[in-house]
């Protein structure tokens, strides 16, 4: 008998594929700057993430865990996250999510500033 797999694994690896996927596109067709490259890439899996999770919400149908949210969110998907908050109106009225949000927004300017100062 096959042994079910948790969600929290299923949506990780998902997003661990098209993130690097989408990296390697990037890197290959924009030639830009890795640090460029990867917070776009993962922005727009979080975004995609953000527009699943709110769709599943209305329907009632399978949701994204909450730790891969954060997870993709501190990987880089910062830009998606924010975007896909405000544009989906998702996980505005959760704490946890904001401060997720911040945290992980001043962990990359910071990667940034030292990348490029």
């Amino acid at each position: 008998m096959a042994r079910k797999r948790r969600p929290q694994t299923t949506f990780a690896v998902i997003a661990l594929i098209f993130g690097l996927l989408i990296l390697l596109a990037v890197l290959f067709y924009l030639k830009i700057n890795l640090y460029i490259a990867w917070l776009l890439s993962w922005g727009l899996v979080t975004f995609g993430f953000y527009g699943y999770d709110k769709a599943q919400a209305k329907i009632g149908g399978g949701r994204v865990p909450e730790i891969v949210l954060h997870l993709i969110t501190l990987a880089g998907g910062v830009l998606g996250a924010w975007a896909g908050r405000f544009l989906f109106r998702h996980k505005t009225r959760k704490p946890a999510f904001l401060i997720v949000l911040v945290v992980s927004t001043l962990l990359w300017a910071g990667v940034g500033y030292l990348a490029y100062r």
